[in-house]
């Protein structure tokens, strides 16, 4: 797929060379049109999440993966004036992970272990992200043309993202056609795990006082097979298309077509790896890295998926989703979403979900100390393990019609508030809280 990227800026073009020439016939005619946002929309959007689990990858397999998230978001839609609408989206997140405290276990006051977070300065970090989008609709309606970038950022990567799409109305807008193209081209800051770090050039190895403060049980001979990572870049490349059809007065189905090409360091630079066919060595109650997770540096995704939501009558709507997925690292997978809003007034609205997953492992997976070091890719990264996942969801929804209720000049147009749970066979579960008020400005 090395022409990936050239299909990829193809699409650019002609999304926006159409686009812009359906706007600009369009925009020539001087017809009455409402404007595409009245006014300027603010909202405010937070969750908690919190996971447990016995399977981290930083520490190969095993271990503990209880983290815990809290994020916060603002999200601000502008009209510029009847056709432009411009989005700013800003959103920080603050996490605690014990799973990532391992990165370096000895640095912490008790036994370094892959069951206990070390207090270390791993164990928390901040995510930060905006983005910016500018949409651009036609007299008619029928066109939109937007465009998009983004930047984030955290301990360990910085990424720069662009995107943008061209959606056709026609049929009296009961149908719709849509294209969308994105890229993120991201930089690594190689973090490697605590006890390989000696062994980057020049930095003392068995003699470091990593080791030379602590005895090595097992194999006192530790050597582990390390070799400094030289790229520092992945970009992801991608294509959508998407149709949707008013199928009835009652039923809407859509259909949803994406390709992904990835390139550069796949895999996460402070992931360990264990080896059956090579000694074990320990400090304390912790198995010293045998290697680093090592993946290609080329993947390739394919996602097709499908809506159909079904009106049934002023109380219940029925909205189905499935989607299959597949790469060329040997995951396949099936997601198959159910939600049923229930409107209980005209201001209230509840909404239980239910959403299945399963798939299969990639080539390159195995359990803790599974691999053999002949192995060309190895990871024990149980997110790309064989598992089924279990979600269970329910939400409830305020809308103020009129927005009665206002602060300074900010009308309350909605509030939601979102509860998930989420099982994983392996063992991993989760809980995320979300809220959300939306206001309109006067």
């Amino acid at each position: 797929m090395r022409n990936f990227k050239y299909i990829l800026l193809i699409a650019f073009f002609l999304m926006f060379v159409v686009g812009q020439s359906q706007t600009n016939s369009q925009d020539s005619v001087n017809t009455y049109k409402k404007r595409v946002l009245e006014s300027t929309e603010i909202d405010f959007l937070s969750s908690y999440y919190a996971q447990d689990g016995d399977n981290a990858a930083v520490t190969g397999g095993i271990g503990t993966e209880e983290l815990t998230d809290v994020t916060g978001t603002v999200i601000v839609a502008i009209p510029l004036n009847d056709d432009d609408v411009l989005t700013i989206d800003a959103g920080i997140s603050a996490y605690t992970s014990a799973s990532s405290s391992n990165v370096n276990p000895f640095d912490g006051e008790n036994a370094a272990d892959p069951f206990v977070a070390s207090s270390g300065a791993s164990s928390a970090d901040n995510w930060a992200n905006m983005t910016a989008s500018y949409s651009h609709s036609s007299d008619s309606r029928n066109d939109i043309v937007s465009a998009k970038i983004s930047v984030s950022n955290e301990y360990d990567y910085f990424s720069l993202g662009f995107g943008g799409s061209y959606t056709k109305l026609f049929n009296e807008k009961n149908t719709e056609v849509s294209i969308n193209a994105n890229a993120y081209l991201d930089t690594w800051k190689l973090i490697y795990p605590s006890e390989l770090r000696p062994f980057v050039q020049g930095r003392g190895g068995l003699s470091n006082a990593l080791f030379t403060g602590n005895t090595i049980s097992g194999n006192a001979n530790y050597g582990p097979m390390f070799t400094a990572i030289n790229d520092k870049n992945r970009n992801s490349y991608s294509v959508g298309f998407g149709f949707s059809q008013i199928l009835s007065k009652k039923l809407q189905g859509s259909l949803l077509l994406d390709f992904v090409q990835q390139d550069g360091l796949l895999s996460t630079p402070f992931q360990r790896v264990y080896f059956s066919d090579i000694e074990d060595s320990f400090i304390q109650n912790f198995h010293l890295a045998e290697a680093i997770e090592k993946l290609p540096e080329s993947r390739f995704k394919i996602a097709i998926g499908g809506r159909l939501n079904y009106y049934i009558n002023e109380i219940f709507v029925l909205r189905t989703y499935y989607r299959y997925y597949t790469d060329d690292w040997g995951i396949q997978s099936h997601t198959a979403n159910l939600e049923l809003p229930i409107k209980i007034s005209d201001k209230f609205t509840i909404y239980p979900s239910y959403r299945f997953y399963n798939q299969t492992a990639a080539d390159y997976f195995a359990f803790y100390n599974q691999h053999v070091s002949t192995n060309e890719f190895y990871t024990s990264d149980y997110d790309l393990s064989k598992y089924i996942a279990n979600q269970y969801g329910l939400g409830v929804t305020y809308t103020d019609i009129f927005t009665n209720f206002h602060i300074w000049k900010l009308g309350l147009k909605s509030i939601n508030l979102k509860y998930n749970k989420y099982d994983r066979d392996t063992g991993l579960n989760a809980s995320i809280v979300s809220a959300g008020v939306s206001f309109v400005m006067d």
